[in-house]
C-alpha cells in the first residue's frame, strides 16, 4: 500500500466562522481522493473517494441522513 500523503489545499465551510479554531469541517482534494477533517483535530483525516461523498451529499440533500437525537 502506498503511503498517503496529507494535503495542503485545505478548505472550509463557508459556514464557519473567519480565521483558525472555528469547530467546522475542513475539505481538501488530491487527484484520486477526497480528504475530510474536524478542525478541532487536524491530525485524523478521512480518505475517501468522490462517489461516497457524492452519495452522501445526495442523501442529506434528500432528507435520508438526520442528525442523532440526544
Amino acid at each position: 500500500m502506498a503511503p498517503t500523503t496529507t494535503p495542503d489545499n485545505w478548505q472550509k465551510s463557508s459556514y464557519s466562522g473567519p480565521g483558525d479554531g472555528d469547530s467546522c469541517v475542513e475539505l481538501a482534494s488530491s487527484p484520486t481522493a477526497l480528504h475530510l477533517r474536524e478542525s478541532d483535530d487536524p491530525g485524523i483525516v478521512l480518505t475517501t473517494t468522490p462517489a461516497p461523498v457524492g452519495h452522501l451529499l445526495h442523501a442529506i440533500r434528500a432528507g435520508a441522513v438526520t442528525a442523532p437525537r440526544t
